[in-house]
């Protein structure tokens, strides 16, 4: 790791002596200088400085007045004003433009302990830039992770409409990424600059929602003592995601069909109308339609919400995308954990991919969590799975026949015909990579090794593939 590098500026010869031996014992870079000028020559050009130590009185200027000249040219820089006058004024002016004072006289330990103090705030400075940084990265399409049929039918569909302003209703089980599409859809469309403002219809009380969803005046209910901006107000210019919308409660349905229709409504306890600009993206695990048919959701929100339909498959559903979750998660915990997770076993591998994950992606990254806490590193094996993920067989796929012709056929050979259509499709779903074709088609691979040369199966362009083709295949 780089070390820090530190500036003194100090008159006193002895004194700048002291803290280069205690600061290069410590393993910082030391830059010295007794004077303002010597300093300017020091830093010109220079790398950028972590931290400087300088004298509020030197020989040739003020400290507190290069100490702001530093600042512009080094903005990620703290510093550390030493003084030989413990007047309450001269405090209080340093305080004013810098985090830390020291009075002279001191002991090393002492500066030490504030040096130390210093470039932890700087850290925790960068830290929280990085954090805005990241919190503000949009939401890419390649951070949908998957390559399987199904998730890229999705991003077809996402791609397309993302940067229209058509209403959207996103369906899926609990824990499938529901959010994740909303925010890729925000993200790459003309308002990403605008604010995407989320709420789940589901985990409000349904006597606070509407004050949640459309604000209230001051009055207008016990507690009211102000004015409160609403979602739909918040999200104006933006997009706004009404997640669980089927636990929306019936009176509570007129007022969004309303919204959505004439893109205005009244706040609770208000008599005037606000006007909105924003793309509505609903979301919801139930199943809607049958919903309708019981009168438990109303056919005309349905309808207004339901312009452009987005399926999320449950994880089950696509079981060649659990190896890249992994993969992804694993790299997530390691970094942000520090741990040395290296992969999973082709076992352990075979218990997930065959496991029926009923909590989907969110059940998956908190189990790669968890392994990261509790294996730290290495391989993660069979043995080290909790006991619900092992041991689980290939679930049965319901199969579609044709009707039987009359004249009957031949067993054996449609059964084969049937199971090199299969193979060849895992092979052509996964550009032959025969790792994830096997598990695709949950075979061990060198059963689906042989299966290919035994069957002769080539790809279309129609060369055939000799023992060393295969092998090539990885």
């Amino acid at each position: 790791m780089k070390s820090s590098r530190i500036l003194v500026i100090d008159d006193e010869s002895s004194l700048r002596t002291a803290l280069f031996r205690a600061l290069d014992r410590k393993g910082f870079q030391v830059l010295t200088a007794n004077k303002i000028q010597e300093a300017k020559m020091l830093v010109h050009g220079s790398q950028p400085l972590d931290l400087a130590i300088i004298d509020f009185n030197l020989p040739d200027g003020d400290g507190i007045e290069y100490m702001a000249e530093l600042k512009t040219q080094f903005p990620n820089c703290e510093f550390l004003i030493l003084t030989g006058h413990g007047s309450i004024e001269t405090a209080i002016r340093a305080m004013q433009r810098v985090p830390i004072i020291l009075t002279k006289p001191f002991n090393l330990d002492e500066l030490l302990s504030l040096v130390e103090k210093a470039l932890d705030l700087k850290k925790n400075q960068q830290d929280a830039r990085q954090l805005r940084r990241d919190s503000a990265k949009p939401y890419k399409f390649d951070q949908i992770i998957g390559q399987s049929e199904p998730i890229k039918e999705v991003l077809g569909i996402i791609e397309r409409v993302a940067d229209t302003d058509s209403t959207i209703l996103v369906t899926g089980e609990s824990g499938t990424g529901k959010e994740l599409i909303a925010r890729a859809i925000h993200t790459n469309s003309h308002r990403a600059q605008g604010p995407f403002v989320a709420i789940n219809c589901g985990a409000i009380p349904s006597e606070l929602l509407e004050s949640e969803l459309f604000g209230h005046i001051k009055g207008a209910f016990t507690g009211a003592i102000s004015n409160r901006l609403g979602r739909f107000e918040m999200a104006d210019g933006g997009t706004i995601f009404l997640d669980e919308i089927g636990d929306l409660p019936p009176s509570l349905q007129v007022k969004i069909l309303r919204a959505l229709q004439e893109r205005r409504f009244e706040p609770v306890g208000g008599t005037k109308s606000v006007s909105i600009n924003v793309r509505v993206i609903a979301a919801t695990n139930m199943d809607l339609e049958a919903a309708v048919e019981k009168g438990a959701f109303r056919e005309d929100l349905f309808y207004r919400l339901n312009v452009i339909p987005i399926h999320v498959p449950a994880l089950r559903d696509r079981p060649s995308d659990i190896p890249l979750l992994l993969r992804h998660f694993i790299d997530h915990a390691n970094k942000s954990r520090n741990r040395g997770l290296a992969g999973v076993s082709p076992e352990a591998m075979e218990s997930l991919v065959n496991y029926p994950w009923p909590g989907n992606i969110r059940e998956l990254e908190n189990l790669v969590e968890r392994m990261s806490v509790l294996k730290g590193s290495g391989i993660l094996e069979a043995a080290d799975l909790p006991l619900k993920y092992k041991n689980h067989q290939p679930r049965p796929q319901e199969m579609a026949f044709s009707e039987l012709p009359l004249e009957g056929l031949d067993f054996n050979s449609t059964v084969d015909a049937f199971e090199n259509a299969l193979i060849l499709k895992a092979l052509e779903k996964t550009g032959w990579n025969r790792n994830q074709a096997a598990l695709l088609l949950r075979l061990n691979r060198t059963t689906l090794v042989e299966k290919i040369k035994k069957k002769g199966l080539r790809p279309q362009n129609g060369e055939t593939l000799n023992d060393s083709a295969l092998d090539q295949m990885m």
